[in-house]
């Protein structure tokens, strides 16, 4: 059953694109017609690749693996840090930091800055440092919250990327083709959906349009962590196994998405011990991240 219908992304503006003079030539196949010069979105083709998107997103939540979403637009923030925030997935509502997944032990050590910092306050060592030192460090601690601090569970790197906006959040989607991560995304008439492994025509700068994709995606996601708890609860006394690719396959479940569950699990989780080695310097660590954000 459909996860949505034909009045329902009607309702919500789903289906009106930008100008005909802005459009990109690779979106004609999700393109229905034209009507006093904007281009309107065949909202049929947006409920079957609704439907393949969920799917393969309930399907990476079950396996325990994270999703990252991307949105940066002034109309998309809010809304993907509360839904996003309730299915307790990492998220990126800031301007993107370059390197975040390319160069994300840096990423992870500005994190852990922030814990650092914390636990500095707590156990009495602000106390020791001047009123100017710890106003520079409260700052620092202000600055990392609110670039990073909607990505401080994320402790590897995420098993695909959720973005609003492709052509705003290029070089995210840059940095995932990279690194063969999965992309899910909202693509407008403006948009090239070639690099786009699942991607959703639709509305991208309506924000009841955002509300609603995005709605969806989390409810297949919180169905998949369902189901995952179900089956933890089933055997209590079983460790998590192995994901097996033969077991994926048989499920019906996208390639990307088999490719990227299968290399997720063969890879160990990333070294904390590593990220604390004494050979990384702190601050030029730290330095480094600022400045990219």
């Amino acid at each position: 059953m459909p996860r949505t219908n034909f009045k329902e992304l009607l309702d919500a503006g789903v289906h009106f694109g930008h100008l005909k003079r802005k459009w990109n030539p690779a979106m004609a196949p999700y393109i229905f017609m034209e009507r006093n010069g904007i281009h309107i979105i065949d909202l049929e083709k947006t409920i079957v690749k609704l439907d393949e998107a969920a799917l393969a997103i309930k399907h990476i939540a079950k396996s325990g693996k994270k999703v990252l979403f991307v949105a940066t637009k002034k109309q998309a923030k809010e809304i993907v840090s509360e839904k996003v925030k309730a299915v307790n997935m990492p998220f990126v509502t800031e301007r993107w930091p370059g390197g975040m997944l390319t160069n994300f032990p840096t990423i992870r050590k500005a994190v852990k800055k922030m814990s650092s910092i914390d636990k500095m306050a707590t156990d009495g060592t602000f106390m020791n440092l001047s009123k100017r030192e710890r106003l520079q460090i409260t700052r620092q601690r202000a600055k990392l919250e609110k670039t990073l601090g909607s990505i401080i569970d994320l402790t590897r790197l995420p098993s695909a990327l959720f973005i609003v906006d492709v052509a705003k959040e290029h070089i995210a989607v840059r940095e995932a083709k990279r690194l063969g991560i999965p992309v899910f995304a909202m693509v407008d008439t403006n948009s090239n959906p070639s690099d786009i492994e699942f991607p959703i025509p639709a509305n991208d700068d309506a924000s009841k349009s955002i509300s609603l994709v995005i709605g969806i995606m989390c409810q297949a996601i919180e169905e998949g962590l369902s189901e995952r708890k179900l089956d933890k609860d089933k055997e209590p006394q079983q460790k998590d196994k192995k994901i097996s690719r033969r077991d994926l396959e048989t499920k019906d479940i996208p390639a990307a998405i088999i490719e990227a569950l299968v290399e997720e699990d063969e890879e160990e989780d990333i070294e904390e011990d590593a990220l604390e080695s004494d050979d990384i310097d702190d601050t030029k660590v730290i330095e480094e991240t600022e400045e990219e954000l």
